[in-house]
């Protein structure tokens, strides 16, 4: 195996086993900055070692075993001056285990210890990004939009607070369960997101491990909460678009739009679970169970992947969804998507005066000047739009994304 074949095999379990490493060790000692050092030394030691001793048969095995061997080092190392019989129950680890909440899962663990209440949501996200995803700082620092150092800062204190509040690492009790979950769901929605569309600029654009654990995850709380109409939801709005994920990148990695898609790749068996658990939804909502914010987005996307064509879309529907969206998420982001919408039914003069209206809250988003960039060009204004995908292409992080931003800015002559 040569050291293009070994640099692969470790960025591979990198994608693979990094949250199963983690939670092994965090259900071990107790302790996520423990873990999460160990694992990194682990990997570290396996970028020095795989070159010349080859790659073991087993790489999650090896990283794991590797990583507690370095979290018993370091953990020997700091407590010389402590509790030695506190240091011999976590080297040999002769305590029974904890009892466990409902499902017996030690990532879905490490996401209800990651995601729990005592902390502010950005940083459940951040830290579940970190912990579960394996994205580096500056990876979720872009996806924050704020500095690196403020986010290592912010990662660091979320540790530090589970440590001393003592965050049990355990899936919470059925009766805890519905208040926790919209937490969770709305990191697993984040972290799905970081991997639909990779925020750093030296990743693959579409990051299949990232999205694929959160669909794994949703399914595994939406096994604990069948009648949940929001996990369904989220659900159903992951598979409707992990479907599209092969069409979604060019054979020379370039970002593919919705509406150059070829919708022959699309994966049918995700599109037809997603637009069953959406017309369950659709159900519920009839006996006058409102659909939430999940639910509503997964049926836009219904409306999307049911048109044979571009052309076959149902906009006025898709907007109907939108106005409902719109009161329960004032978000602007839910505002830029909605103008596209208005773009296919109103114009896009209509579409770029609300687009404008959004510019004090999303100047720094690349989404936001990309969608200003495709509006002037429909309206012929060359140079405005020539600008506004300079400032997207700026902005923007993904490889692919920032491909095909350049092929349109340079097709305006």
């Amino acid at each position: 195996m040569n050291d293009v074949d070994v640099r692969e095999a470790i960025t591979q379990a990198h994608h693979a086993e990094w949250a199963r490493v983690i939670a092994a060790l965090t259900r071990r000692f107790s302790d996520l900055g423990i873990a999460e050092e160990a694992a990194a030394e682990a990997f570290a030691t396996a970028v020095e070692r795989w070159p010349a001793d080859g790659v073991p048969p087993n790489p999650g095995a090896w990283l794991t075993t590797t990583a507690k061997r370095k979290a018993i080092d370091r953990i020997r190392r700091e407590n010389k001056r402590d509790d030695k019989h506190k240091e011999a129950q976590m080297v040999y680890d002769d305590d029974p285990p904890e009892p466990v909440g409902a499902i017996d899962d030690d990532r879905l663990r490490l996401i209800f210890t990651c995601c729990h209440p005592a902390l502010a949501m950005q940083t459940r996200v951040a830290l579940t990004l970190r912990m579960v995803g394996g994205l580096t700082v500056p990876e979720i620092a872009r996806a924050f939009l704020v500095a690196e150092t403020a986010m290592e800062r912010r990662i660091t204190r979320a540790k530090a607070k589970i440590k001393a509040t003592r965050i049990p690492y355990r899936v919470p009790s059925a009766e805890d369960l519905p208040a926790r979950v919209s937490g969770v769901l709305a990191v697993l929605f984040l972290v799905f997101n970081e991997g639909y569309l990779a925020t750093g600029p030296d990743t693959d654009p579409l990051r299949h491990d990232l999205t694929a654990e959160a669909i794994r995850l949703t399914r595994l709380i939406r096994a604990l909460m069948p009648g949940d109409g929001e996990v369904a939801g989220l659900l159903a709005l992951m598979l409707l678009t992990e479907a599209r994920r092969t069409a979604r990148v060019s054979a020379g990695g370039e970002l593919v739009p919705l509406a150059e898609q070829d919708r022959g790749a699309w994966d049918a068996a995700l599109i037809a679970e997603g637009h069953r658990l959406v017309r369950e939804r659709l159900a519920a909502a009839a006996t006058g169970l409102a659909p939430g914010r999940y639910q509503i987005l997964a049926a836009i996307n219904a409306v999307h992947t049911s048109a044979r064509d571009m052309r076959d879309t149902d906009w006025s529907q898709v907007l109907a969804l939108y106005d409902q969206l719109i009161r329960l998420d004032t978000s602007p982001l839910i505002a830029l998507n909605r103008a596209i919408a208005v773009a296919e039914l109103d114009g896009p003069d209509v579409a770029l005066a609300a687009v404008n209206r959004l510019e004090d809250t999303l100047a720094g988003y690349h989404a936001y000047h990309a969608t200003r960039a495709d509006l002037l060009r429909r309206l012929g204004r060359s140079q405005e739009s020539r600008a506004a995908y300079d400032k997207a292409i700026e902005l923007a992080g993904n490889t692919a994304e920032t491909a095909y931003l350049t092929r349109r800015r340079d097709q305006l002559g």
